[in-house]
């Protein structure tokens, strides 16, 4: 049977207490990593609390062999969007990336941008969703940071602003997909599968510790990643990507929505030894 580790730790919030809205679910068969969408104001269902209800919902269904992952994605979110009464556009979000495995296969789905990366005999098989990326959101406050601006109010305002705007392209045709409150964005995710013993390891992270690759270069590529989270652990992954937020504390090398966003990592073993 595969082992997993799996590290968390919490961020900078705008509202509310300092607990990480990143959540993590293992199963005998299968992990699944969620990241509740940040919000600015006090809000009792936080994108934290929505990631909990997914997981929850997510538990019993990725149990079952053999069934399709979207469709297992797709009736979570309609369960959860049903008994909370929840609102296309009107509702706390999260990204929600599975991956599952069989005694024959290992399949990944990744839901918005909380990257998958799945190593076999060739190497890294990243499994990433690119659709908000692509829509090149952010630059108000980006452009603030970029020029000195820091964290402060003004980059509360501006990323703000920012929001409002990508808002508008969740979960609509030429936007972007994320778990909410609508069930068709389980099919718009990226997708992958492996034959098992092809298979070595495994890593499911959130933004928060997947910007070590793919914004700061903090490891110079996802095999560099696998080789301290395995070596040291998953923790230590987490410690070298806040060490780089650190060095960087007004966001001018690298604008982002917070100073320290949350992080969560999952490493699976499916070999020994892995690297």
């Amino acid at each position: 049977m595969p082992s997993v580790e799996v590290a968390e730790q919490a961020g900078d919030h705008f509202s509310g207490p300092d607990r990480s809205e990143d959540v993590v679910l293992v199963l005998p068969n299968a992990v699944a990593v969620l990241d509740g969408a940040t919000s600015l104001s006090p809000a009792a269902r936080s994108g934290g609390w929505y990631a909990a209800q997914l997981a929850e919902a997510l538990r019993p269904r990725l149990a079952v062999p053999g069934a399709d992952l979207a469709d297992v994605l797709a009736e979570a979110i309609s369960d959860v969007a049903d008994t909370w009464e929840l609102r296309p556009g009107a509702s706390p979000s999260s990204t929600a990336s599975l991956l599952r495995w069989d005694d024959d296969h290992v399949e990944a789905l990744v839901l918005a941008d909380s990257p998958i990366v799945v190593f076999t005999g060739d190497g890294p098989q990243p499994v990433i969703d690119d659709q908000l990326a692509a829509l090149g959101s952010g630059g108000g406050y980006r452009e603030r940071l970029l020029s000195g601006g820091g964290f402060g109010a003004g980059h509360r305002r501006a990323l703000g602003s920012s929001m409002d705007r990508t808002s508008r392209w969740r979960n609509v045709d030429g936007g972007f997909w994320v778990a909410e409150a609508v069930p068709e964005a389980a099919f718009h995710a990226a997708r992958a599968d492996w034959p098992r013993p092809a298979v070595r390891a495994a890593l499911a992270a959130t933004d928060g510790v997947s910007c070590g690759v793919q914004e700061y270069g903090s490891y110079e590529d996802w095999s560099a990643m696998l080789e301290e989270a395995s070596r040291a652990g998953p923790r230590a992954v987490l410690d070298r990507v806040r060490a780089a937020e650190e060095a960087d504390p007004d966001g001018t090398r690298w604008p982002r929505p917070k100073r320290h966003d949350d992080q969560a990592l999952a490493l699976v073993r499916f070999a020994s030894p892995i690297v």
